[in-house]
């Protein structure tokens, strides 16, 4: 009778399960978007710091948001680029605090998400208590609650993962660290593993999913009675883009969290491309949803340029 024979791994070798054919586009496109990622984000940032205007709830939590994303891009796609263009070793240690981070990462930005749909929620349907309901001591309190819950959450998976044991091979045939990955290559039969996974999706996705969708059905609700046409149609329209975006964060990452641990397989060429849309593409449209299409944030940053423009001429 055959056993498994464990092994000690000092590091992993990622290798992105994406056709050959489809890298350089891929490369181009990822180096694009993190481009776009980092000028965004850094911007909108800059903006609400120098503008006294927007020390307001909504522009606080905009502002954490684009942190969040700054550094979740940062950690994933220069990663995903250089494994793109060929495979990578990464020492055993690195990769755990990669995979670490994306989850606490995608933690807190699920319930920044919930905060600001909360936000929205508290000023529309509670124009009058808004004000003393939702102060910038509130929003603090709650984007550092928001942390400290993701390192509540994640802190369990460094614990597991260390418990898996390796037998055949230490290729991870993925763009970064991952710890659905990491538990397909290993041979440790346990299902606990799987179950934490579904577990996992259905505290970060489908509880803050179901808040999200009741916030803006009832924001939704409420503005089919606003007699004003173009106010009925603003408050529409930001809670379509909301959606969206939000959309694009939380179908892809509770596809590959839930399914696997229901036991269905996806390809690995699938799971990556869910996982690369959901900590990719919203990064890039965050700063385009919420501050971009934000009257007062555009009107910052078009005195900004102003200013730049005409500091050479007055000198």
């Amino acid at each position: 009778m055959m056993t498994n024979i464990t092994v000690t791994v000092t590091e992993f070798i990622l290798h992105c399960e994406i056709r050959y054919e489809q890298r350089t586009f891929t490369v181009a496109i990822l180096s694009f978007v993190y481009l776009v990622t980092l000028l965004g984000n850094i911007l909108v940032i800059l903006v609400i710091r120098m503008n006294h205007h927007l020390q307001t709830p909504m522009y606080l939590y905009i502002s954490a948001l684009a942190v969040v994303d700054l550094v979740n891009s940062s950690n994933i796609i220069p990663k995903m680029v250089t494994v793109l263009l060929d495979s990578v070793i990464v020492p055993y240690g690195p990769c755990l605090m990669q995979m670490y981070i994306v989850f606490y990462l995608e933690f807190v930005e699920s319930l920044f998400f919930v905060f600001m749909a909360c936000d929205r929620y508290v000023a529309v349907l509670y124009p009058l208590q808004y004000p003393s309901l939702v102060t910038n001591k509130i929003v603090w309190m709650s984007i550092f609650l928001s942390n400290i819950i993701g390192v509540i959450m994640c802190t369990p998976y460094m614990i597991f993962v260390t418990e898996l044991h390796f037998c055949v091979t230490n290729i991870l045939p993925y763009c970064f660290c991952d710890y659905a990955t990491m538990v397909h290559i290993s041979c440790t039969d346990d299902p606990k593993y799987l179950v934490i996974l579904s577990t996992t999706a259905t505290m970060f996705g489908v509880f803050p999913v179901a808040l999200i969708l009741f916030s803006y059905f009832r924001i939704a609700q409420a503005a089919l009675k606003i007699t004003s046409v173009e106010g009925k149609r603003k408050v529409l329209s930001t809670c379509m883009t909301h959606l969206m975006v939000m959309g694009l964060f939380y179908l892809p990452l509770m596809i590959s969290y839930i399914l696997p641990g229901i036991g269905v397989k996806l390809s690995m060429e699938v799971y990556n491309t869910l996982v690369i849309v959901a900590n990719v593409v919203p990064p890039m449209m965050n700063p385009i949803i919420y501050s971009f299409r934000n009257k007062e944030i555009k009107n910052t940053i078009y005195k900004v340029f102003m200013a730049i423009r005409t500091s050479p001429n007055t000198s």
